[in-house]
């Protein structure tokens, strides 16, 4: 099953400005949440600038991507940054 089938990206801004007009200290919230049950299954707090590439290449990946191997790539990139 594609990933986009069985995971919901949520994307909540820091404010009300779009990305490129951002205070770049702004913190978006980026949600990675299973749609069968409505657990979040993945998630990242990151600043404006990171939160526009991540969620573009979230949206690549979850129509490009299988559910088990986009959970597998993003579990590890998730737990890469965390180090």
């Amino acid at each position: 099953m594609r990933a986009n089938r069985a995971y919901e990206l949520i994307h909540h801004r820091g404010g009300p400005a779009p990305a490129v007009l951002a205070d770049p200290s702004r913190i978006d919230h980026v949600e990675i949440v299973e749609i069968d049950s409505g657990e979040v299954v993945l998630f990242w707090d990151l600043p404006v600038d990171a939160a526009r590439r991540v969620v573009r290449q979230l949206r690549r990946d979850l129509v490009d991507l299988e559910a088990e191997d986009f959970i597998a790539a993003w579990a590890e990139a998730d737990s890469d940054a965390r180090r």
